[in-house]
């Protein structure tokens, strides 16, 4: 599976894969990033492609000395390091089920935001997640970290 593929999925299609999949291990390193702004729809990959060159190209995932994990997110044409998340396991909002989320309820500039994510391809390193703006599910997107 590759990044691009995911795009091509629905909504349910999309879900089922999120609610099959454990969370996996919680990654680390320089990921690439897709969002999923419609699903299942022609306008997708135009939107992600879109998203990808100007605002959004995916997470750093860093492990800290004292075991803790943060992210920043890659902004912008550049992929400027902004907007960092505190990183764990916890339940999901949409099953109940484990799953990694990044918790930017400490960043001034995202305090409403929660993402969910699970690996749907350990051979790949590729993750599917879910957005959040307080309660109400925003996008998904899609990360892909190197071998």
């Amino acid at each position: 599976m590759q990044l691009n593929d995911l795009l091509g999925k629905s909504r349910n299609e999309l879900d089922a894969m999120f609610g099959t999949n454990l969370a996996g291990p919680i990654p680390e390193g320089n990921s690439e990033g897709d969002a999923i702004a419609l699903a299942g729809s022609f306008w997708n990959r135009l939107i992600a492609h879109f998203v990808h060159d100007l605002a959004w190209q995916g997470k750093v995932f860093t492990r800290n000395p004292d075991g803790t994990t943060t992210l920043l997110n890659k902004l912008g044409p550049d992929g400027a390091r902004a907007i960092m998340a505190q990183v764990y396991y916890t339940e999901s909002w949409v099953d109940g089920k484990k799953c990694i989320v990044l918790d930017y309820s400490k960043t001034a500039l995202a305090r409403k935001i929660r993402d969910e994510i699970r690996l749907v391809d350990p051979v790949n390193r590729i993750y599917l997640g879910i957005v959040w703006w307080g309660k109400k599910r925003t996008i998904d997107f899609a990360l892909k970290f190197p071998a």
